[in-house]
């Protein structure tokens, strides 16, 4: 990519902090800027024009910004930018920027500020902008002039290539004053990954040669992408171990002819009975599994007690290194497919292990007529294109969906990391702009979808080749099942009413045409079927509202 220089738009007033701040990006590789600006930040909106490798990207709402940012980041594993403005605009951004961050995203932050000698006047916008972002970000700092802005900025993107998130705010006076120090774009360099520890790797290849078959090994973050899921594959054939996922993994790599790996389930009571077979756990960029929440009289830790866990790939290691390693201390050759060495496995227990770690195509049966939750996992095990991007937000509506789809089409499956609803649809605009050669499906609730419906208005201005389903069966049918969860099986009208969102009724046919986006309404698995083919065929944006 050809980089621009001072030359290139250095005016005879010399260039502005902003516009040094732009160039250092594009500089390094960051293409796109989602934004929602202010005031403060229209400098920056200015310097655009003059920075032809960075795209500007508008959301109507910060959610969408930051999530959307996130969505662009699991695709590319490279970072984009946001701009927000202020405290109040960055709080907005937060929620899903909670998300972003437990999916290690990589990504650069700019947050406008009142100008240096304005905030000690307390003015209405005024707040503690590194307070409320330092616990959503893993580096935080105010730039304090225009000379200074595109150091701090290369380190910004530094500390983000290794999946971090960077926020760098910008006050106003450092975006407009002069940059009279400034020659050159600043180069960003990558901190450098944690070391596999080589002790790790002997004790976790020694405990599978010993009892395989009572060892499970965690995949989490990177590690659930093709390669690594094929080594690790290559290691379970061979050893008897079994291949889990986290449970809110933020891509998969999944489909036909791909390694099968079994998610630990969200609920407590089958993720205890599923880990309970196992006596140590080897972790590739993964925690120890926990539950979700407290409940009353279930346990938060669901790994059997007395568990042994390997910490074979902390996480912000190399993965590939780690599992490459383990490989070769357990005997297992590149291309042997898990044939192994004498000592491990016979090869004739190699075929039946190897064709339990590897999904073949096989959709359900179509099935037909009215739409049920059962129907729709069916249906859609068959429905998803090849190379296809899937967000799954499906909540209660969805629950087999994962399971379903083990024999789809190979895709990408993007899932919830960090628990805040409503993300699948901001997500959906990044992913569709790092990948417009592939089709991305939203799978969406009504409820959740309600959090950050702008994200519909960037799917129809960028022209996003997105379809979203949104399942709507009118309710919060997730709290409904966490009632009965925390022990309250019964509850009055007060409390129904806080459940209930079908009065009124959320009309998303009409939402969505406000919205610029296409849309229609189905009841059967025919309706379903046909307007989703439709959907697959065109270029643009389309929604279908799923009666459940």
């Amino acid at each position: 990519m050809p980089k621009t220089s001072v030359a290139d738009f250095k005016g005879d007033d010399g260039m502005n902090g902003a516009e040094s701040l732009l160039e250092t990006l594009g500089h390094n590789g960051i293409e796109v800027c989602f934004a929602n600006p202010g005031t403060s930040e229209m400098h920056f909106v200015a310097a655009l024009d003059r920075q032809p490798h960075v795209r500007g990207v508008l959301g109507l709402f910060e959610g969408v910004v930051t999530g959307a940012a996130d969505g662009y980041s699991r695709m590319l594993d490279k970072p984009a930018a946001t701009l927000l403005h202020l405290g109040p605009g960055a709080a907005n951004g937060l929620s899903s920027l909670h998300n972003a961050l437990r999916a290690r995203a990589s990504m650069v932050n700019i947050i406008g500020d009142h100008a240096g000698y304005h905030r000690s006047l307390d003015a209405p916008l005024t707040s503690d902008i590194e307070g409320a972002v330092r616990p959503f970000s893993n580096w935080v700092r105010t730039s304090p002039s225009a000379n200074s802005i595109a150091k701090d900025a290369a380190d910004a993107i530094g500390y983000s290539l290794s999946g971090q998130i960077s926020s760098l705010i910008l006050p106003a006076d450092t975006a407009w004053n002069t940059a009279d120090e400034y020659t050159q774009p600043v180069n960003a360099v990558a901190s450098t990954p944690i070391a596999i520890d080589p002790a790790e790797v002997a004790a976790s290849a020694a405990r599978l040669r010993a009892s395989g078959r009572r060892t499970a090994i965690l995949l989490g973050g990177r590690a659930l992408r093709s390669a690594q899921l094929e080594t690790a594959a290559q290691i379970a054939e061979a050893t008897g171990a079994t291949l889990l996922a986290e449970t809110f993994a933020a891509r998969t790599e999944r489909g036909a002819g791909r390694p099968a790996v079994t998610k630990i389930p969200y609920p407590v009571e089958p993720s205890v009975e599923l880990l309970k077979d196992f006596d140590a756990l080897i972790l590739i960029d993964a925690k120890p599994p926990v539950a979700f929440f407290a409940y009353p009289d279930k346990p938060s830790v669901l790994t059997a007690p007395g568990t042994t866990f390997f910490t074979l790939s902390p996480i912000g290691a190399d993965s590939s290194e780690a599992l490459e390693a383990l490989r070769e201390c357990v005997g297992v050759g590149p291309s042997s497919r898990g044939s192994g060495s004498s000592d491990i496995a016979h090869s004739a227990d190699l075929e039946l292990v190897r064709s339990t770690h590897r999904a073949e195509f096989a959709p359900a049966q179509m099935p037909s007529g009215t739409i049920t939750v059962g129907k729709l996992a069916a249906w859609l095990s068959g429905a998803i294109p090849e190379n296809a991007i899937v967000l799954d937000e499906s909540i209660t509506t969805g629950r087999d969906f994962y399971d379903q789809t083990a024999g789809s089409h190979p895709h990408d499956y993007l899932g919830g990391t960090g628990g805040s609803i409503g993300w699948a649809l901001p997500v959906g605009v990044g992913a569709a702009i790092s990948s417009p050669d592939r089709k991305v499906i939203v799978l969406e609730s009504d409820g959740s979808g309600m959090y950050n419906p702008q994200a519909l208005w960037t799917y129809a201005r960028e022209q996003l080749d997105v379809v979203v389903l949104i399942f709507a069966n009118r309710k919060y049918q997730i709290l409904r099942n966490e009632m009965s969860n925390v022990g309250v099986p019964d509850f009055g009208p007060k409390a129904e009413s806080l459940l209930d969102i079908g009065n009124p009724a959320i009309d998303w046919v009409s939402l969505s045409h406000g919205m610029g986006v296409p849309a229609s309404r189905v009841e059967t698995i025919e309706e379903l079927d046909r307007d989703f083919r439709a959907g697959l065929a065109d270029s643009g944006p389309r929604l279908i509202e799923v009666l459940v």
